[in-house]
Order: structure tokens, then C-alpha cells, then sequence
């Protein structure tokens, strides 16, 4: 397995955290757990392999061009095949630059593209299958992005006061600290649970636990702290506290995990 990252371009860096290849000349059947990330993606599907989600009492499979939602719990999938999978990692609130819906109707569900923006999904894949070359295809992408944002650059105003409550959270996610984010925006907070809702999502509560849940992971992956150190350092009360947060978001225990590193997993927190 090989997985690869990419920059974006300066125009399009404050929307897009990165591109990504994930290659796989394995043709053997194997099953793996996605974790909260906070972030939406769009996936393209490359090879000749397919995924599956589990879905209600079963796997399905997944569509050749995937926008994944806001994952709040553990998601497992399947591969089958060989893939070259090239992907598209928004920050929490860009993607809803490039989309029209309220980004919350995508929770934890694998849609469609073409189900969201029409015929323009189907023609983006079919021009990167038929070119060659991986920063040929990051171009192709980045000119359909710039295009899309583009045609919605009357969203700006709402999404950057968004960035900017996101980033406000982050310092500081308390009752009261909400509070005083949305007098300094003249909203009130339930119209500041409304607005991040619609544009990423999440709540502000919800923001705050995957952001802390993926700091602890990137930590226990180093394996070199103990975890009531990575407790503490990711802001949790106490090391029960981050040890039943963890386990809602991976359905394990921090030392269930590092006993059961996945493939992805591994590829992602080297």
C-alpha cells in the first residue's frame, strides 16, 4: 500500500488541507475501521477494485466518486481488489464553499457526487481516468474546484465568520466562551449552533470532541507518553474521561488500538 499527500495551490490552500493518493496493488479481500476525522472529503476511484461501507445490517458499495460526510462514530469498510483512489481533504467548513445542501445532511454517510452536483461528477472522473500522471490529475481537480468555488463565491461572507468561530473553539469550548463568540459576532448562540451546523456539520461540542479525539490518536500512534500524559495534554478531565470518548469515536479502548493498528491507520499515523 502506498499513500501520498499533496499541497494545494496558493489560491486554493485556505479550502483545501490537502489531495491524496492511495494506491494498493493488494488483491485480497480486507476489512478496516474509519475514525472521526472532523473533516469532509471527495473521493475519486481510480482502479478496478471496489469499497463497501456497512450500512444498516450489511456492507454496500460505495459509488465511484465518494463525498464523505462528517464521520461522528466508527465506520467500517471493506476493499476488494486493487485501487488507486485519489481524494480531496476539505477543511471542517470549506466544503461548503464547493456544495449547496447543509452540510449536515451528509453525516456519517458515503453519497454520491453525482447525487449532489449533478453530471459534472461523472465528466470530472471520466477526464482523470483518461489522464496520466498525478500532478496532471491534481490539475485537473484544482481547475473543477476553482470553477465550483468560483460560481459560490457569494457564500464567503457566512463561511469565513464560521473559520473564525471554528477557530475560536479551539482555544476555548466552554459554555461561556460560546457565549462570548457570538455576541462578538451579533448572534445569538442558537444561531451560532445553526450556522455551524448548516456549514460543517457539527456542534460546537461536537467540533471540540473529534478535534481533541484526533490529537489523542496522532499521540497514542508515537506510542512514547502514557496515556493519562495524552489525557492531559488533550484537554480531558481525566484519563476515564478520554478513555470513554475514545472509545465512542473507535469503538476501542486506546490500548485495544494500538493492539489492533489497521492498514489505513497505519498509512496515516506512520
Amino acid at each position: 500500500m502506498e499513500f501520498k499527500q499533496f499541497a494545494p495551490s496558493d489560491i486554493l490552500k485556505p479550502y483545501i488541507r490537502h489531495y491524496y493518493i492511495f494506491k494498493s496493488d493488494v488483491d485480497s479481500v480486507f476489512e478496516d475501521v474509519v475514525f472521526p476525522s472532523g473533516d469532509m472529503e471527495v473521493i475519486f476511484n481510480l482502479g478496478n477494485g471496489s469499497w463497501e461501507s456497512f450500512v444498516g445490517d450489511g456492507f454496500k458499495k460505495t459509488p465511484k466518486v465518494e463525498l464523505w460526510g462528517q464521520i461522528t462514530k466508527p465506520l467500517s469498510i471493506r476493499s476488494t481488489g486493487k485501487h488507486i483512489m485519489l481524494g480531496i481533504k476539505f477543511y471542517t467548513h470549506s466544503a461548503s464553499y464547493f456544495f449547496n445542501e447543509q452540510m449536515g445532511l451528509f453525516n456519517d454517510c458515503i453519497t454520491d457526487l453525482q447525487d449532489v452536483i449533478g453530471s459534472h461528477a461523472n465528466t470530472i472522473h471520466q477526464k482523470l481516468l483518461e489522464t496520466e500522471g498525478e500532478q496532471n490529475r491534481i490539475d485537473l481537480l484544482e481547475a473543477f474546484l476553482l470553477k465550483r468555488l468560483i460560481s459560490h463565491e457569494k457564500k464567503n461572507f457566512h463561511i469565513t465568520k464560521v473559520a473564525d468561530i471554528l477557530n475560536s473553539i479551539l482555544k476555548d469550548a466552554s459554555v461561556s466562551n460560546i457565549t462570548a463568540i457570538a455576541s462578538r459576532h451579533n448572534i445569538t448562540t442558537r444561531y451560532l449552533q445553526r450556522l455551524l451546523q448548516q456549514h460543517t456539520g457539527l456542534s460546537p461540542k461536537s467540533y471540540d470532541k473529534i478535534n481533541r479525539f484526533q490529537q489523542s490518536l496522532k499521540m497514542i500512534s508515537k506510542n512514547d507518553q502514557p496515556f493519562t500524559a495524552i489525557a492531559y495534554a488533550c484537554g480531558y478531565f481525566d484519563q476515564s474521561h478520554f478513555i470513554r470518548d475514545f472509545k465512542s469515536f473507535t469503538g476501542l479502548t486506546p490500548s485495544s488500538y494500538l493492539d489492533n493498528l489497521t492498514p489505513v491507520n497505519q498509512l496515516l499515523f506512520p
